[in-house]
């Protein structure tokens, strides 16, 4: 049946001739039935198809087939041709011309509308013979009304329509705008994201130039101390060129913006102060450790930090009055796993797109950026009972 509907649907021209072929055998079969005179069967030959051509090729010239409808119901009236089922062309044309019509058609439809039947009352009066004018006027008025029901019918389809497509510009615009404003949100976290590496790869720099001068100073008092040093400078090195790497790859998606003072960032140690912070507005917070603890790249580090310092400012404010939060810290060999959880009042994702740590908004934005930076892999979403979970898994060796 769908399939059916769906093919009439991208076929109106032929559904249109199809009942214009079945309206030419219905007004043939009325026309034979009622008699008259030749000429009068003659003269409705062209009446009948100029009626059936209305219907036939009313959706693709709505405004030509009233016009030709008002002459065929003019020329009826002048020949004599006694109405029959091919005047159903003409509640027809009302409707179509009412729903898809010009405004100056649709006015014209309904003022045909309240006239045919007085005018054809007129021209064929002897339809009851020694009927009242009371009589008269209520069978006018019975004639009447299927014709303003089909411009009123037309008409309000002609308002939904409207209406429907203006929710649709109105929602294509706001999925413009809302994309639009995604993509200065991400904009603005990445712009965010590499200035807080500058300061990562300027710490590393300054603490190979301190291991280089400390490593020089010592070279020939203490052979062992300046081998450390080396090997601290090398490992940093490294660290700062895959840093370094993240950084450009930040800033070849647009300048950043030189603004305010850099300033050392937190690491994966003071996610207890961070946590320890959060209890004392009022917001329980279980932390744990698991694995044993090793030295992390800053990139990752600072990560992991905004993470738990985003999830933790979005529980307490979306969370409720009652709500508390867990933090789990893994150190897997090749990785580090966070798990941040709440039991809060189950707010949806839309909540977390709409407010994030910083106050600017667009918090899971800015999650994923800095996931994506590091290399690893974020998932957030409603927990089953209630409340939001955040997992993410960091990798130790950055590509």
């Amino acid at each position: 049946m769908q399939r059916l509907y769906d093919f009439l649907r991208r076929h109106p021209l032929g559904v249109d001739v199809f009942w214009a072929v079945v309206l030419l055998g219905l007004s043939g079969l009325s026309a034979a039935g009622v008699g008259g005179s030749t000429r009068e069967r003659v003269a409705a030959v062209p009446i009948m198809l100029g009626y059936c051509t209305v219907v036939a090729l009313r959706r693709r010239a709505p405004e030509k087939m009233l016009l030709l409808a008002i002459a065929m119901g003019l020329a009826q009236m002048a020949i004599g041709v006694a109405p029959g089922a091919m005047n159903f062309a003409m509640l027809v044309i009302v409707f179509t011309v009412a729903t898809v019509g010009q405004r100056w058609a649709s006015r014209l439809a309904l003022v045909c509308s309240l006239g045919a039947a007085t005018l054809s009352k007129l021209r064929w009066p002897e339809d009851i013979p020694r009927a009242g004018w009371a009589e008269e006027a209520f069978i006018v008025v019975v004639l009447t009304v299927p014709f303003v029901l089909a411009w009123v019918l037309g008409d309000s389809m002609r308002t939904r329509r409207a209406y429907f497509r203006q929710l649709e510009e109105r929602a294509a615009r706001l999925e413009r705008e809302r994309e639009a404003q995604s993509k200065v949100a991400v904009a603005a976290e990445r712009a965010r994201i590499a200035r807080e590496l500058h300061d990562v790869v300027a710490h590393n720099v300054s603490v190979m130039v301190v291991q280089a001068d400390g490593a020089a100073y010592v070279m020939d008092a203490a052979p062992d101390q300046a081998k450390q040093a080396l090997e601290t400078i090398s490992s940093t090195g490294r660290q700062a060129l895959a840093e370094m790497r993240r950084l450009l790859g930040v800033l070849r998606t647009g300048d950043v913006p030189e603004s305010g003072e850099y300033v050392p960032q937190p690491d994966v140690e003071q996610i207890e102060d961070l946590i320890e912070q959060v209890r004392q507005t009022g917001l329980p917070v279980d932390f744990k450790v698991e694995g044993t603890p090793r030295p992390l790249p800053s990139g990752v580090e600072l990560t992991a930090y905004r993470i738990v310092q985003e999830a933790l400012t979005n529980t307490r404010k979306h969370g409720g009055p009652d709500a508390g939060a867990s933090v789990r810290l893994v150190y897997f060999d090749d990785g580090l796993g966070l798990l941040v959880e709440d039991d809060g009042r189950g707010a949806a994702h839309e909540l977390y797109e709409d407010g994030g740590a910083d106050g600017a908004g667009h918090g899971m934005i800015g999650m994923r950026e800095r996931v994506g930076m590091v290399g690893g892999t974020l998932d957030a979403g409603p927990r089953p009972g209630g409340g939001f979970r955040i997992s993410a898994l960091l990798p130790l060796k950055q590509a």
